[in-house]
């Protein structure tokens, strides 16, 4: 597993854009549409490593009952089912792998249930 990039559940997300590139000075790396919602995700211009600034509007629904006060880490895998196959044997509580806005990817959980994702790149 690689440590893609770091979810913050962000309220107001074009401040929380503009406090990142304007005043950090980092870039906008992507940009996808979920529904009425854009996710961004930024980070410095010569790392891999970034910061997914999802709108707490669109975790309404929260399937996972995600802690959203606390930043989560996504990790990139080649191979989602193997992973989540090796992590399950290991005794980790992980959900089924789903396509979540155009993204491959499954959740698991820590023994303090907090819960992390993983997605195929």
């Amino acid at each position: 597993m690689r440590v893609g990039y770091v979810v913050l559940y962000v309220q107001n997300p074009e401040a929380c854009l503009a406090f990142w590139t304007d005043k950090v000075g980092m870039v906008e790396k992507s940009r996808k549409q979920a529904g009425d919602f854009a996710i961004v995700q930024v980070g410095f211009a010569d790392q891999n490593f970034a910061l997914e600034l999802v709108p707490l509007a669109l975790m309404q629904d929260n399937p996972n009952n995600l802690d959203l006060a606390t930043p989560s880490l996504a990790f990139h895998v080649d191979n989602l089912v193997a992973t989540r196959d090796k992590l399950v044997v290991a005794g980790i509580q992980a959900t089924e792998p789903a396509n979540h806005g155009g993204v491959e990817a499954f959740a698991f959980s820590d023994n303090e249930e907090r819960w992390f994702a993983v997605t195929r790149g």
